[in-house]
């Protein structure tokens, strides 16, 4: 009987197997060779003893081609120590015979253990440990590089700086305008719902007023430059270094947290609080057009309730945690961009990571401003 296909032929007869190879058989056609080679012993079945190779048609083969030619037969139940060869060149039999004496040696990656849940529970405490102190080591560096600022400023790239504060501050006031509007002018609908039935819609102003200027402003305004700013950082860094920039950079001498990392996360601190009062301005804003529509409340007598009800603190107490929301967030972005592997898939999984963890991070820390202020009696 006899089999046939472009790269190996099979003639099987009483007397043993004879399998042909023809042409070339390199790692770039392993998917063909692999095709051809599964075709056959298909066809073929298990192959009746002793089986022969024959290479007097084979015009290159390579290692991963070897190998996958051994395993195919110990597939069909032919062992490749019970194999003999016959028309194939040195250069081919010696590569054929090094692939057989390592084929012991090859062994497939075995198959991870099933993880219970408690195993899988600490593996992920253990990785968001490692994520906490790689987290803390590199805000740590960042300080240092501060540091090194402060006692020279000359260092600092002024350049650098002021084209960061134009990316995260001025490009960026459309959008916190427009979320923000948005916010303030929904929160004055709901609560103006309520205030109506008792008759107290005056008081919409007083939530609105105190809620914007302490919590919705600031939180709102951190996780649109969390989703914006932090994943460029991350995205930008992440990029120079798959380009081997960052490696320029350390080869010139210089500090890659100095020259690309200071002026980003002093760039987004300075913006934040900028931004935290532009979001302000916007939702109380909103908040008027809804208040006059709906609630029968005009403009004078908004702005008038406004300044009784707003004391200066709470209006402070939103733009102090700017900048703290700002520092976290570009750290986070920053030393996720600097922790980017070799490859353009690092990149993207990176970038979501910054996002995910800049808005939790935005999330407890307002979380701990609650608490501290409310210990504080402020």
């Amino acid at each position: 009987m006899t089999s046939t296909d472009a790269d190996c032929r099979l003639e099987q007869g009483a007397d043993g197997s004879v399998v042909y190879l023809a042409g070339v058989w390199r790692l770039s056609r392993l998917a063909e060779l692999d095709a051809s080679l599964r075709a056959l012993g298909a066809a073929a079945g298990r192959l009746p003893a002793p089986v022969v190779l024959d290479g007097g048609g084979l015009r290159e083969i390579d290692t991963a081609s070897a190998l996958l030619l051994w395993r195919s037969l110990e597939a069909s139940g032919v062992a490749a120590g019970t194999v003999s060869t016959r028309g194939f060149g040195d250069a081919h039999a010696r590569i054929l015979e090094l692939v057989r004496q390592r084929l012991p040696q090859v062994q497939g990656r075995p198959a991870a253990p099933a993880r219970g849940l408690v195993a899988q529970v600490g593996a992920a405490c253990a990785g968001l440990l490692g994520l906490l102190y790689g987290h803390l080591d590199y805000f740590g560096r960042v300080l240092t590089e501060f540091a090194r600022v402060a006692l020279r400023p000359a260092r600092l790239r002024t350049k650098e700086l002021f084209a960061q504060f134009s990316q995260v501050c001025v490009s960026a006031i459309p959008v916190v305008a427009l979320v923000t509007f948005l916010i303030g002018l929904v929160v004055a609908y709901l609560l103006g719902l309520q205030a109506e039935q008792y008759g107290a819609n005056i008081f919409v102003v007083d939530g609105v007023a105190l809620g914007l200027a302490r919590e919705f402003s600031p939180l709102i305004v951190a996780v649109i430059i969390a989703g914006r700013s932090g994943a460029a950082f991350t995205a930008q860094l992440g990029t120079m270094k798959l380009t081997e920039e960052i490696d320029a950079i350390r080869t010139l001498g210089l500090s890659a947290e100095q020259v690309l990392v200071v002026p980003r996360v002093l760039a987004l601190v300075l913006s934040l609080p900028l931004l935290v009062f532009v979001g302000d301005v916007m939702g109380m804003l909103g908040a008027m057009v809804i208040a006059q529509q709906k609630l029968d409340i005009p403009p004078a007598a908004f702005v008038s309730r406004l300044h009784e009800a707003l004391a200066p603190r709470h209006f402070v107490i939103g733009l102090a945690k700017a900048p703290v929301f700002a520092l976290f967030i570009a750290v986070i972005g920053c030393r996720m961009g600097m922790a980017v592997s070799r490859d353009t898939r690092s990149i993207g999984m990176n970038t979501t990571s910054t996002v995910v963890q800049g808005i939790v991070a935005v999330i407890l820390l307002d979380a701990l401003f609650a608490v501290l202020l409310q210990a504080l009696e402020l």
